[in-house]
């Protein structure tokens, strides 16, 4: 069997789903998690859905699909060396961003812009439904019926009032943690940080090769340059015409490994100090997988440098202007004419009073693909804001 841990989650200690079920014959529940997961109609979506680039600008970009198992795949392999639960950080990995909005972040801010009377929309909170209650894939009730370590781990924050709310629903549930200041198991608080190092990595490699970012700009960032100066100084055929994207990959490439490697001895070290004895103990204690100090600074100065060049690109803010509207927009019409949603939505809207009714469409705006949105946003309101 695997070699795990005390302090790893161990399926035979799950707290279990919220309706139980025999145990499978040849899979622990975790894999069976991540076999829901890859199966849902939303996973399927996460394909059209992209991260800083619309899809339709050019088909190379990552989308959520790609990063999700990027994601799992650094996942797993820091997991492994730390003898922790490699199928339960694959089945988080692949769902955190379940419930995630058209248009990356912008479409997430757009959309908790028109909920503010209705508590808001987190994404976290809504990979979190999709999950729970959105899929329909079983006659007995509403959701995948995942385990309380998967669906622990969606939930990676979680303001106090929507954490009251899930306590109220589930009590010592999924909410309980954010209450009382607690973390996650190890295998949540690694996907968090497995997220961070996919995203950077890709969105200078998405950056680079659309143009918005230029190889030299990256000299600003330590942590790039440092291992772009090591490869041209061992391949000085890198510096050459038409090598550019090798250039690139040979630079993001260790320094991938460099973060990865860096989150195992750090962790280890955390570890050792705390001591912890299962999982309940992890969960008392400081966050403990984790970066060194030094890489954590240059992670940040990574994250600061994208945000100013690139997130603040005019081109991605001229797109983010659009992507806003097209969901404000679709967000107003459907819940004037719920009739206008797909039938199984506009019957729920039309089933409940002004909250109920802005959920269910928020539910269906923030399933959407891209496309979809950009679609139906042209079938509605007659104009084209994105080509």
């Amino acid at each position: 069997a695997m070699n795990l841990a005390p302090f790893a989650c161990h399926p035979a200690n799950s707290k279990g789903r919220l309706h139980p079920e025999v145990a499978a014959p040849t899979r622990t529940d975790y894999q069976r998690d991540r076999d829901r997961i890859v199966h849902s109609t939303a996973f399927r979506r996460l394909v059209y859905k992209t991260q800083v680039f619309l899809n339709h600008e050019g088909d190379l970009f990552r989308t959520r699909l790609t990063h999700s198992l990027e994601v799992a795949q650094l996942g797993r392999s820091i997991a492994r060396a730390l003898q922790i639960n490699e199928d339960l950080v694959e089945a988080i990995s692949l769902a955190h961003d379940l419930g995630h909005t058209p248009f990356g972040h912008a479409g997430q801010d757009a959309l908790n812009e028109c909920m503010k009377p209705f508590g808001g929309f987190e994404h976290n909170l809504q990979s979190l439904r999709v999950v729970d209650s959105l899929e329909e894939r079983y006659p007995a009730y509403d959701g995948l019926n995942l385990t309380f370590e998967t669906r622990e781990g969606i939930l990676k924050h979680c303001s106090l009032q929507n954490a009251q709310r899930l306590e109220g629903q589930e009590p010592n549930g999924v909410g309980w943690r954010f209450l009382h200041k607690q973390q996650p198991s190890l295998e949540a608080q690694l996907c968090n940080l497995a997220d961070e190092i996919a995203y950077n990595a890709h969105d200078i490699d998405d950056g680079v090769r659309s143009g918005l970012l230029t190889l030299d700009q990256l000299d600003d960032v330590p942590l790039f340059a440092r291992f772009r100066d090591e490869a041209t100084k061992e391949h000085p055929q890198l510096l050459g015409q038409g090598m550019q994207r090798r250039c690139l990959h040979a630079s993001i490439r260790p320094m991938l490994s460099a973060q990865v490697y860096d989150v195992m001895d750090a962790t280890r070290e955390a570890i050792n100090e705390y001591r912890p004895t299962d999982v309940e103990s992890v969960r008392a204690l400081p966050v403990l997988v984790r970066f060194s100090p030094l890489m954590r600074e240059q992670s940040l100065e990574l994250k600061r440098f994208l945000f100013r060049s690139l997130y603040r690109h005019p081109q991605v803010m001229e797109m983010t202007g659009n992507a806003k509207r097209i969901v404000r927009d679709l967000f107003a019409i459907y819940v004037h004419s719920p009739a206008e949603m797909k039938p199984a939505f506009a019957w729920k809207a039309q089933q409940g009073d002004d909250t109920v009714r802005a959920v269910t469409v928020a539910d269906f705006i923030a399933g959407m693909t891209d496309r979809f949105a950009i679609r139906e946003h042209e079938r509605l309101s007659g104009e084209r804001l994105m080509a």
